[in-house]
């Protein structure tokens, strides 16, 4: 198992994988091209990997899985593309004691699920989605690919959350709201009617208070 970066929330994703175990701690190693890092080795035991050669052939001769250790949603999909193109397969790190439904749901690959999260029945979610902890997602939402959903979030009954969105911490989305792509929600907002793609809201209720040119 391959972990795309070696920062702050790979550290996170790390953990997930640990309180899981199975086997996705077999030959686990960090992925970093990037940052200068003090050690090679994290915490004394997991590798990590400097180049796209030694990402091709770690995946060739030891795991193809990996996940992603990086929180920016347009930066994730890039490197989601790139490493399947190295031979890599893209899989989902879902903590254990995250609150899941039994009845039609749908996680694409490449999500990061953490602890306490909350999923009710009939959700669908999108490629490469970051759930942090204490989120709650309720019946028949559907989030698009490549969305974060930052710590305390709340998507209720029917909502729709387009690509490459970030939901702030403690933001609140009310049902049957569509919220467009590339889309900023403030921290502790309250989306209360539909937001168009590329633009910032936050307030309460949340207002637009710029665009974005993507």
């Amino acid at each position: 198992m391959l972990i795309i970066g070696a920062k702050g929330f790979a550290k996170e994703v790390l953990e997930v994988l640990f309180q899981e175990k199975r086997n996705l701690l077999d030959n686990l190693v960090f992925y970093d091209d990037v940052s200068e890092l003090e050690t090679e080795v994290m915490y004394g035991k997991y590798p990590i990997l400097r180049t796209e050669q030694a990402a091709s052939d770690y995946f060739k001769q030891k795991d193809n899985r990996f996940t992603i250790g990086i929180g920016n949603p347009y930066l994730r999909y890039k490197l989601a593309n790139k490493f399947q193109d190295l031979g890599g397969v893209l899989i989902s790190t879902i903590s254990k004691n995250a609150g899941i439904g039994h009845f039609n749901i749908n996680i694409g690959p490449g999500c990061n699920v953490f602890e306490q999260t909350i999923i009710s029945n009939d959700v669908t979610i999108g490629k490469g989605v970051i759930i942090y902890y204490n989120s709650l997602i309720t019946h028949d939402v559907v989030v698009g690919d490549f969305v974060e959903l930052s710590p305390g979030s709340v998507l209720l009954g029917r909502s729709i959350i387009g690509d490459f969105t970030h939901i702030g911490s403690g933001a609140t989305i009310l049902q049957d709201i569509k919220i467009g792509s590339g889309v900023v929600v403030a921290a502790g907002a309250v989306v209360t009617k539909d937001v168009p793609d590329n633009c910032m809201v936050a307030g309460v209720p949340a207002i637009i208070k710029k665009y974005y040119s993507r």
